[in-house]
């Protein structure tokens, strides 16, 4: 990614930041000049990712927890806060998805997403508070369309996103008055990550998802770290509260009767 943006000296918590779009989005700060730090709950994974970190020249550190845990996770943030200092920017990007009609799920399966998803998040944001930078931080939730549309076979992934999406607009307006910005990225189908090979697992499906989008492509993780680089910077200092959409256009269309396409080449579980 070009260098647009400079975040030299300034220090980013990503959690989830150690695959797919959270790592890219971790990248993309590295690229920038910024201090990072990573959270996940596979340390071979915190491991990989922080020496990728390293080689694009960032100082990186990494941390393994589960965000379901809140004490991991605030130990996680004051371990970091140790080394760095006040964090400018706190990204929380955990999730999980499987894809499961409501009447197929596990009360288990649901709470799972849910807890990942919204408690997590809640998690991250509850007790990276503390250690952000006032005035000036910049939170940025990971969401997804589901939060927007209603989808087939995404019944829990619906309801945790929902809830991202309005508990950053709340503390948008709570935390504003401290000079924090916090706001939603809502990611489109992104190409080569998991959750694009969970619910479009051959390459006939991939295709016909493109095909509903209306730039007619699949995004990349790149575009939704680009949105992240934005939304952290100078030029969105008084965007809070947003819910922002990187996905092509594809939340216009409602994807529903494209989920319930593909749903009968999935296998139902949870």
């Amino acid at each position: 990614m070009q260098k647009t943006f400079d975040f030299t000296g300034q220090n980013v918590f990503v959690a989830g930041g150690t695959s797919g779009i959270n790592l890219a989005i971790a990248e993309a700060f590295a690229g920038a000049g910024g201090n990072l730090a990573v959270l996940s709950r596979s340390p071979g994974k915190v491991t990989s990712a922080v020496e990728r970190l390293q080689v694009l020249g960032a100082t990186a550190i990494g941390f393994t927890a589960d965000v379901r845990d809140y004490d991991a996770v605030e130990r996680s943030l004051r371990d970091a806060h140790a080394e760095f200092g006040e964090f400018d920017v706190l990204v929380s990007g955990a999730a999980g998805n499987f894809p499961a009609a409501a009447i197929d799920m596990s009360p288990n399966g649901f709470k799972a997403v849910v807890d990942i998803d919204l408690l997590g998040t809640f998690h991250v944001l509850r007790a990276g508070y503390e250690f952000l930078k006032k005035p000036g931080a910049s939170v940025i939730n990971i969401s997804a369309p589901q939060a927007k549309v209603p989808t087939p076979l995404q019944a829990h992934v619906c309801a945790a996103k929902a809830g991202v999406d309005m508990l950053t607009q709340v503390l948008a307006l709570e935390w504003g008055g401290q000079g924090i910005r916090v706001n939603s990225i809502i990611p489109g189908p992104i190409e080569n990550t998991e959750g694009m090979a969970r619910l479009a697992p051959v390459p006939e499906m991939q295709k016909a998802v493109a095909q509903s989008v209306p730039l007619r492509r699949l995004g990349s993780a790149r575009d939704v770290a680009g949105m992240a680089l934005i939304l952290a910077s100078p030029s969105a200092a008084y965007v809070n509260g947003g819910v922002i959409p990187v996905d092509g256009g594809w939340s216009l269309t409602g994807f529903g009767d494209l989920m319930n396409r593909l749903s009968a080449h999935v296998k139902p579980t949870g």
